[in-house]
């Protein structure tokens, strides 16, 4: 219910094109009013002040991105998960065989392929993705 308070709605509340549809919760019947008009918005305003756009059409795109990051961050996080569990398989393989922990070789290829492909910062989150996975060393 766009445009209504959360007590409007729980009172049968509800503004529509305008009009706003009051309803006696009790019974089935509707009677239409005129809508409260919200006072203008200073001109240079922002839209949405937690986007910090200054127009609704930026406002909404900034938002549907950040609904976007939101869902690939979980993603990324539940992989992280998944690749310490993966990892967690191999160092305890490894050790059992009598391996030591940690494969500095390895580590040195997945440092390598994330610089490769995403730059310095790639390094860095390498480093961190491996520090994850198998602790510091």
């Amino acid at each position: 219910m766009s445009g209504t308070s959360g007590v409007q709605a729980a009172h049968g509340v509800k503004a529509v094109h305008g009009v706003q549809a009051v309803t006696d919760l009790t019974s089935t019947s509707v009677t239409a009013v005129p809508a409260a008009k919200a006072p203008a918005a200073p001109a240079k305003a922002p839209a949405a002040p937690d986007t910090g756009a200054r127009t609704e059409a930026a406002a909404g795109v900034i938002t549907d991105a950040r609904a976007r990051i939101d869902d690939l961050d979980g993603r990324i996080i539940g992989l992280v998960q998944e690749r310490m569990a993966v990892s967690a398989v191999i160092q305890r393989e490894r050790i059992g065989s009598g391996g030591r922990r940690v494969n500095l070789s390895r580590e040195m290829q997945i440092l390598e392929h994330y610089r490769r492909q995403l730059g310095r910062p790639g390094t860095a989150l390498a480093m961190t993705l491996l520090e994850l996975c198998r602790g510091r060393i």
